[in-house]
């Protein structure tokens, strides 16, 4: 038999299915009420002897069980286990644990909802992942049992989906306590209660029927539910040891390898993952005899922030100042730089901290870059507000692909024309979905790498960002007419990424280098060669703005610009240098002297410019990914840290491999 819990006038209401019809329970009863030795002839009551009748078309179905007493959630299924240590970077082999006893935790049974519900993504999350199940049900009160019996308490099965927020498991999970807010979202169970004598059982009695997981219409996993390590009848064995289960808890049997978003993340080929849910995404869970549950994930409301407690065993924190002269005040906001002309500046100028611009013309306006995420895009483009309430956004220019120029997109006018040279729309394309930069935030990366990264990152929110790519692209140069103003686009790169716009405006005097230009802040070259960054800022000198400004940092002028070329220069030597002695690139990097250049914020990106610097001079240097090099910035920040190494400056000739 099949039963249902639907919505009706009254309240809640219980039925059997028939076909595509149900036939309802008398109006007070509940399956939870009914669970035990009076479930099927109840059952059969009903179909002969309805309380009423309705079309399933017609009513909105429940969770069976709509407020279960207690759920539990096991992980049945170790090849789950593996996938997901695999796609984190972990090992795939299971602690000797793992195959001595069953696992579960406590989910909520106040977040259970039905199998057409919407789903509200858990506050702060920006890794939102659906789990496919099974879910049985207990009939009967039990103790101590041994598997056989326990398999005879199950009253039924129905489909589970354990919503599951990655980020905050994650970041739960080095707690070593247990599933936290990470898990407590929702619990889907649905649309209908099956009786065991419905569902194919395997050779060995368990129950084995096939799965499919979608998104959007698109497949993400499918499997068999007879691929169980431990079988409902063990977990509620294990789980009645000393404690009496009770009618109508409910035992997930954990997703169904391949069936939810975690298993196809691969650490070292992040641009190939689809992404995780955002608002708008639908996910349609089937199972053989328990049919289908089909919900659209929705956004929720950001939770409100908590300070974090002190740590007394953490070193102190060395203060970020911006070394550099600025042209105008070097403080978060708005900025008139010339004439109709205005930067949106973030200090310190490090990761993350991007500028933007805005350009004014006769009732139009341009806005150079977005910034890293949803909450400080729509706070500048608040603050802009006073200008393009009278001259509308009708233009917006990428100058590179970096999340933190182009992750705000998503908030800008649909009628705004989002524009960037063709090997930045490019490069957009084939870059790692927005969200996958909270990776920063809550892997586990080791003792070094973590808290570089937390520190670096932890201040931004990427939960929700949909990145909008460019509605028009371009080759080396465009000029745009902004409300009759003459805007000019010219593509200097590949240098800090394959493409590298600026944005000259010859009425004004001024130019937005992007991230050619980091001032009082280390430039960093993820694409190169730095000759040609180098040659980029010639070209840049050579527009005669008297007034500059960069990607990251203070406003500055001519001799901004110079800066960079002069440390290119001094990097490009240091690594010649290093190389012709016989130094390997890290011997190099840790052991270079940055002369004045060492006072620069982010001084450790030195290690990725050197690298790239020995790759053109030899290319069959070893490949090394970004988490890599991000792993030797981090040692390196490490080792130069004056309360753990003496002054700051102080070398290594080398680092431990």
């Amino acid at each position: 038999m099949r039963f249902v819990t639907y919505a009706s006038a009254d309240g809640d209401r219980a039925g059997v299915l028939n076909g595509d019809l149900i036939h309802a329970l008398p109006d007070g009863t509940s399956l939870l009420g009914l669970l035990g030795p009076a479930l099927r002839p109840t059952g059969e009551r009903a179909l002969a002897e309805p309380a009423e009748v309705v079309a399933l078309a017609d009513v909105t179905l429940k969770a069976p069980i709509p407020r279960p007493p207690s759920i539990r959630d096991c992980l049945c299924f170790l090849d789950h286990m593996r996938a997901c240590r695999k796609a984190v970077g972990d090992t795939e082999v299971l602690e000797p644990a793992w195959y001595q006893i069953p696992a579960f935790y406590f989910a909520n049974p106040a977040t259970v909802v039905g199998p057409y519900d919407e789903v509200a993504i858990s506050p702060g999350s920006a890794w939102f992942d659906f789990e496919l199940e099974i879910a049985a049900v207990i009939g009967t009160a039990g103790r101590d049992l041994t598997p056989g019996q326990a398999a005879d308490h199950i009253a039924g099965y129905t489909l589970f989906c354990d919503w599951s927020a990655r980020d905050l498991q994650g970041l739960e999970g080095r707690l070593r306590i247990g599933q936290a807010k990470g898990k407590d979202g929702a619990s889907t169970l649905g649309p209908w209660l099956v009786t065991p004598d419905e569902l194919p059982l395997g050779p060995d009695g368990g129950l084995a029927v096939a799965v499919r997981a979608e998104v959007n219409g698109e497949l993400v996993g499918a499997g068999r539910t007879d691929s169980m390590d431990w079988s409902f009848g063990e977990v509620i064995s294990y789980a009645s040891r000393g404690v009496e289960i009770r009618p109508g808890e409910v035992f997930g049997s954990g997703t169904v390898p391949g069936c939810c978003l975690l298993e196809h993340l691969d650490v070292g080929d992040l641009a190939a993952f689809r992404g995780w849910l955002k608002d708008g995404d639908v996910v349609s869970l089937r199972a053989e005899g328990l049919g289908e549950v089909r919900q659209t994930v929705r956004a929720s409301a950001p939770p409100p922030p908590l300070a974090a407690r002190p740590d007394p065993a953490a070193s102190p924190r060395r203060p970020r100042v911006n070394p550099a002269a600025s042209a105008v005040p070097y403080t978060k906001g708005l900025h008139q730089v010339g004439d109709g002309v205005w930067a949106w500046l973030l200090p310190d100028g490090g990761y993350g901290r991007s500028n933007a611009g805005l350009v004014a013309g006769d009732g139009a306006s341009l806005l150079v870059d977005t910034l890293y995420d949803l909450p400080l895009t729509a706070e500048m483009l608040s603050g802009m507000r006073p200008v393009t309430d009278r001259h509308p956004l009708r233009h917006a220019v990428l100058t590179h692909a970096n999340g933190d120029h182009t992750h705000g997109g998503q908030l800008l006018p649909g009628s705004a024309c989002v524009i960037a040279a063709e090997g930045t729309a490019h490069e957009m394309r084939a870059e790692m979905a927005p969200e996958l930069t909270a990776a920063l935030q809550v892997m586990d990366l080791g003792p070094t790498l973590t808290p570089y990264l937390r520190d670096r990152f932890g201040a931004f929110d990427f939960g929700g960002i949909r990145l909008r790519t460019p509605d028009r692209t371009f080759d080396r140069r465009l000029t745009l007419d902004v409300g009759g103003r003459e805007v000019r686009l010219l593509d200097l790169g590949p240098a800090h990424t394959e493409a590298d716009t600026v944005v000259h405006l010859p009425d004004a005097g001024v130019l937005f280098a992007g991230d050619l230009l980091f001032v009082g802040c280390t430039p960093i070259v993820w694409s190169g060669p730095l000759a040609n960054w180098t040659a980029a800022c010639d070209t840049m000198l050579g527009l005669g703005a008297s007034t500059v400004v960069p990607g990251h940092g203070p406003v500055t002028d001519a001799a901004g610009i110079r800066a960079v070329r002069d440390y290119f220069g001094h990097v490009i030597e240091q690594a010649d240098a290093a190389y012709a002695k016989g130094l390997d690139f890290q011997e190099a990097a840790f052991g270079v002297d940055l002369a004045e250049y060492g006072g620069w914020l982010d001084a450790e990106r030195v290690v990725v410019n050197i690298y790239r610097r020995y790759r053109e001079i030899h290319p069959d240097q070893p490949v090394l990914d970004r988490f890599a090099l991000f792993g030797l910035m981090a040692e390196w920040d490490k080792r130069r840290q004056p309360s753990a190494h003496g002054p700051r400056g102080a070398q290594s000739k080398a680092v431990h491999r």
